[in-house]
């Protein structure tokens, strides 16, 4: 394996969280309702929201006004993705890491952890288990080391890719590692990967100086603040921003996302195509400030922020919380969510239920199989998409946010939505989840308007049934 990649960065590179001033938006006055109900009408339109009016929705903590916002997040979601859900899982690669993060189980002193890097054999093995579940989109997760470098991460991608059980296939490969200088980022994306996503874990300084030792490289702020710059440069066009909510005040966090996702845009005309937000959850030998854990009722508002302020940008909520908060959580905003998950090595063919902290980064809180979860999404009006059509017919960077802003993504959406459905009810889905699932599909038909697109996905549609086709989208 090669060494741990340079410290070069990106062209023009420059610490951009304006810590005086977010804060200062923060100590503001609560805005008035008619400036709050300007910001929302704004953000309907489908126009990204900067930071002073970020700012303003975050100072509104009237029960009114938070409601008003959670109705907007609600009615932006369908204007911009319609109903659909995208389902993805997580597959854990290596544990083994070179950073001391507090609040990490991967973390160099956790005596306690159990380190592992998965075989191309054992790969494969968890990636067969996925696909016989029915799962046609990965996160690959790699710990911060040297043994996971450029290569190591593009050839578990082709193994993954490779790896096929019956109609079972990968169709995409998503990344959370570390990052990479430019040409680690050139060799993973000839890999065929979809997104890069590198979470900065809290966008305040002196909490992120104290949780990152300066003798890692995590440990140097600007180098990870400029990771997704170096990828874009590298000429990966989709990224994914990301917080961890526990470690500094919530509402600084969202005002750090939204520069972040505003930088990228100004500078690269291309804005993240996912945002994470996961909550601190406890785990073997991890420090908690529990003074700093988010409640429910905040998370909400962080989604339904988050959702208004970068309307183009999917967002995604993990199996990190339980069944009931996800379910509550759903309509505000989010479009893409991980079902039937295992964050321990190997835990796809292994550990079964079991949580077994000495093996995972996090413990999760909804362990729910992938049928039980679209079963759940299909019952309260979702559609359960595995799409992957927008990364192979290059609706991806530039052109995706072209497609997002106005809103055209929802078009194809639905359609291919509805094809990857199909696939999963005739392959993978327990009877009850059929029955469910058929009928959505036929209420889903009725609502599109009679024309080319709608006969064509009716005559794909069967021709999934039949068995002559699959892997349709539009």
């Amino acid at each position: 394996m090669s060494s741990m990649p340079s410290m070069k960065l990106s062209d023009g590179a420059v610490d951009f969280i304006d810590e005086a001033y977010l804060f200062g938006l923060l100590a503001g006055q609560r805005p008035e309702a008619a400036r709050v109900r300007d910001i929302i009408t704004k953000s309907l339109d489908k126009q990204a929201l900067n930071i002073e009016e970020t700012a303003q929705l975050l100072l509104a903590d009237t029960p009114e006004l938070i409601e008003e916002i959670f109705a907007a997040a609600r009615e932006l979601k369908k204007r911009v993705y319609g109903n659909r859900i995208v389902l993805f899982a997580p597959l854990y690669i290596g544990n083994k890491c070179v950073n001391d993060c507090s609040y990490c189980a991967f973390k160099r002193s956790n005596a306690t952890a159990i380190r592992r890097t998965l075989t191309e054999s054992e790969i494969r093995a968890q990636v067969e288990a996925l696909e016989s579940k029915g799962h046609k989109r990965l996160i690959l997760v790699f710990g911060e080391h040297q043994a996971y470098d450029a290569e190591f991460i593009a050839q578990s991608v082709r193994t993954v890719y490779d790896t096929r059980v019956g109609h079972g296939e990968i169709r995409r490969v998503n990344i959370n590692a570390a990052p990479l200088d430019h040409q680690g980022y050139a060799l993973v994306k000839a890999a065929g990967i979809g997104t890069y996503q590198i979470f900065h874990e809290t966008y305040h300084h002196a909490t992120y100086a104290r949780l990152h030792p300066h003798d890692t490289r995590k440990g140097n702020y600007l180098y990870r603040l400029d990771g997704l710059s170096r990828a874009f440069e590298a000429g990966c066009d989709d990224v994914g921003l990301g917080v961890l909510f526990g470690l500094a005040d919530w509402r600084f966090e969202v005002l750090g996302l939204v520069s972040h996702a505003l930088y990228l845009q100004q500078r690269y005309n291309v804005g993240p195509h996912t945002i994470s937000f996961p909550r601190l959850r406890p785990a073997a030998g991890v420090e908690i400030d529990y003074n700093m854990l988010v409640n429910d009722d905040d998370f909400k508002r962080i989604i339904a922020i988050l959702r208004l302020a970068v309307p183009y940008t999917g967002l995604i909520l993990t199996a990190r919380e339980n069944a009931q908060v996800r379910r509550a959580c759903m309509s505000f905003g989010v479009s893409q969510i991980d079902a039937g998950s295992r964050i321990e090595l190997g835990g796809y063919t292994e550990a079964g239920d079991a949580q077994v902290m000495e093996r995972e980064q996090f413990t999760l809180g909804d362990v729910r199989s992938l049928d039980d979860v679209m079963a759940e999404l299909m019952c309260d009006g979702y559609v359960p998409s595995f799409c992957t059509s927008c990364y192979r017919v290059g609706r991806t960077g530039e052109h995706f946010m072209e497609f997002s802003i106005p809103g055209f993504i929802k078009e194809f959406c639905t359609p291919n939505a509805l094809l990857t459905l199909q696939e999963y009810l005739l392959d993978y889905s327990s009877p009850a989840t059929r029955e469910v699932g058929e009928r959505l599909i036929a209420e889903e038909l009725a609502k599109l308007p009679e024309g080319d697109v709608k006969q064509s996905l009716v005559r794909r549609l069967e021709e999934i049934k039949q068995g002559s086709k699959r892997d349709q989208y539009f």
